[in-house]
């Protein structure tokens, strides 16, 4: 029994499609369950659709539409036939999606995001399950909204870990008696009422964690369009280079300061029942990958983790008081409110701050909500730059022409928040 997850880069054409049932094919006679994530940009232009519903933010027949196409130009080149049923699943999935904008909005924010951008799962899975059927790779489409179960945190859903694993237990892994490949979705569960839930921002690799902690995997394997966990995003760093291994405590502090190669839930379900996890290329998928398993080595390979488009909050009181655990306290719970997550805190005896992703929709009431008991202090268009096991040379290099407003140490990291240096 394993799991293997494909995210968006690996479905994100015909030929990636291809080339996911190419190392498919070659597991064939193993039980193995399929995650996979929205096809390409998907979740950005469903996050538009949302946009465009909820705060009337753009054209919401164009975005459909613009979906729509992408979808069937993917599905026209891997089964042209077109009086084959997965044209009829697809085509219904986009009434569900029509049907629900069509209504006046009645939620909040996130569970209207939810109830939408989890269809960009259903239709990525929808379409590789057909497809693989097609050329005689055998599966099971399954819906893991019926399986993952979580109570009503929209975007962020709670999972509900006892009934969770018995549905697993009891619904799915029978299953496994007549098919050996089963085709989920990442990302998306599901509540008590059928309302949909999602994980959080790139969540597909948390439900393969969590599918396999309950399903006992001997290992996940999350493909990627690159060679393994490297120490830096390419993106940033040409010269980025590979980890070969990690242990799950230096995997968890990667995660947990942003690297964004593997989503932060993923290792503690895995790390529990002690199941490798594989970081491998789906360009290149013979070879080895990064290994993340139970090992007392610590990594000390210098990691870089950079944030961009992150806002600095200096958080004060009104009043004559400190800043102390009741204020802490109050602090913290709007920010919970508002489900904002804290990349970088630093207190003074007068001051809170704080360092943490720019969303306009969740950072505006934030602000005029602190602003009732608070002074707030802010920095826009500011980066977070956390360095595991750093030393003094690339601290110089790193600060070149940035202006580093506050900065944090440990004896193996160190995080700054800079902005560019004026002239």
């Amino acid at each position: 029994m394993q799991v293997f997850k494909f995210g968006g880069a690996s479905v994100k054409d015909a030929d990636a499609v291809k080339n996911v049932a190419a190392i498919l094919k070659k597991q064939a006679n193993q039980s193995t369950i399929v995650v996979i994530s929205a096809m390409g940009k998907t979740t950005n232009k469903l996050e538009q659709l949302v946009n465009a519903y909820f705060y009337k933010e753009g054209d919401i027949p164009t975005i459909l539409n613009e979906l729509k196409i992408f979808h069937l130009s993917i599905l026209n080149q891997l089964i042209p036939t077109k009086n084959h049923t997965i044209y009829d699943d697809i085509e219904n999935v986009f009434v569900e999606l029509l049907w629900a904008i069509e209504e006046e909005t009645s939620g909040s924010y996130n569970y209207h995001y939810d109830q939408l951008v989890s269809q960009g799962e259903v239709l990525a899975t929808k379409i590789v399950s057909a497809y693989l059927n097609e050329i005689d790779i055998k599966n099971k489409w399954l819906d893991v909204r019926g399986f993952i179960q979580t109570d009503n945190s929209y975007r962020e859903g709670k999972v509900d870990y006892e009934l969770s694993q018995y549905l697993v237990k009891t619904e799915l892994l029978p299953i496994f008696n007549s098919h050996n490949i089963i085709i989920t979705q990442g990302f998306i569960g599901g509540t008590s009422e059928n309302f949909t839930t999602t994980l959080g921002r790139e969540g597909s690799d948390y439900t393969a964690a969590l599918l396999a902690f309950f399903t006992d995997a001997k290992q996940v394997i999350i493909w990627k369009d690159v060679p393994g966990v490297l120490n830096a995003d390419p993106k940033y760093f040409k010269n980025a280079k590979k980890i070969d291994e990690l242990n799950y405590h230096d995997a968890i502090e990667l995660t947990y300061y942003g690297a964004s190669v593997i989503h932060p839930k993923t290792i503690k379900p895995l790390q529990n029942k002690n199941i490798p996890l594989f970081v491998k290329s789906f360009i290149n998928p013979q070879e080895p990958g990064t290994v993340i398993k139970d090992s007392e080595q610590r990594s000390n390979a210098t990691s870089y983790i950079f944030k961009v488009d992150q806002i600095l909050l200096s958080i004060q009181p009104k009043d004559f008081s400190f800043i102390a655990e009741e204020n802490l306290s109050n602090i913290f719970t709007i920010f919970s409110k508002y489900n904002v997550h804290v990349n970088m805190m630093q207190n003074s005896a007068i001051s809170f701050s704080v360092c943490t992703d720019y969303d306009e929709h969740k950072i505006e009431p934030l602000l005029i909500d602190l602003q009732v008991e608070f002074k707030v202090l802010y920095n826009k268009n500011v980066e977070l730059m956390t360095v595991r096991n750093y030393d003094q040379d690339i601290i110089t290099n790193l600060t070149e022409n940035k202006l580093v407003i506050i900065e944090q140490r440990s004896r193996n990291t160190l995080q700054m928040v800079m902005k560019e240096e004026k002239d």
